[in-house]
């Protein structure tokens, strides 16, 4: 950023009303929300807010005692706070960029992780993957998000997505992975050998195995989520 008189500063980074709604991209890296009524965030991602708002933590039954049961199992990293009243929300996550996305009687899977907002009208839950080795811990769980309602993911730089179909399975790193489509329900892959047992693997041992007719967003970073049980 250059050099600039106070006031051509202050026009140049203030706020700008994009009227694009509830969530509104103030920045690449920074959510707006234009608050009325509820929204679930990401527990520590609010840098500011103007007007009368109220943040509360999670209940720790809040979502019924098989959402607490896969939480406490799982260290599952979607920690979210209810934000309630009227005015303008920021929130932000270690600077990764964020995309709004729109379900409309849709479903979307999100890395715990990589879920900044979303509206009360989506109903959300943790969900397993299926696996097909025991030999996993951690990162097995995600949320599925479904409804109609505006959400908020983040990634490390520019996302990718990849369409999958039945003639076009797509294979990816679980630790890039970001979200996908609530059709789809992917498996671990294990690519196991002797080799890869002894002394440094590879770090492909494992992927996350795409089939059927949807797509999945990955990031150009790799969050450690998934490692070989001891």
């Amino acid at each position: 950023m250059g050099r600039y008189s106070i006031e051509d500063f202050i026009q140049s980074t203030e706020e700008k009303d994009l009227n694009q709604g509830i969530f509104e991209l103030e920045r690449e890296r920074l959510l707006e929300v234009n608050l009325e009524g509820m929204v679930w965030t990401k527990r520590g991602s609010m840098v500011a807010y103007t007007g009368d708002i109220v943040f509360t933590r999670e209940g720790v039954f809040e979502h019924g005692i098989s959402t607490f049961v896969k939480k406490a199992l799982t260290g599952e990293g979607a920690s979210l706070t209810k934000a309630e009243g009227k005015g303008k929300l920021y929130l932000a996550d270690e600077g990764k960029k964020v995309s709004v996305l729109k379900l409309d009687n849709d479903s979307l899977f999100v890395n715990g992780n990589d879920l900044l907002a979303f509206e009360t009208s989506l109903n959300w839950n943790i969900k397993m993957m299926k696996s097909v080795s025991g030999m996993m811990a951690g990162g097995l769980f995600n949320i599925k998000l479904e409804g109609t309602g505006m959400v908020a993911i983040t990634t490390h730089q520019d996302p990718l997505t990849l369409r999958v179909s039945p003639s076009h399975p797509v294979f990816t790193d679980p630790n890039a992975t970001v979200a996908w489509s609530g059709n789809l329900e992917p498996e671990i892959k294990t690519d196991i050998s002797l080799k890869t047992l002894v002394g440094r693997s590879s770090g492909e041992s494992f992927q996350m195995a795409f089939k059927g007719e949807g797509f999945v967003v990955v990031q150009p970073y790799e969050e450690v989520y998934f490692q070989m049980q001891t």
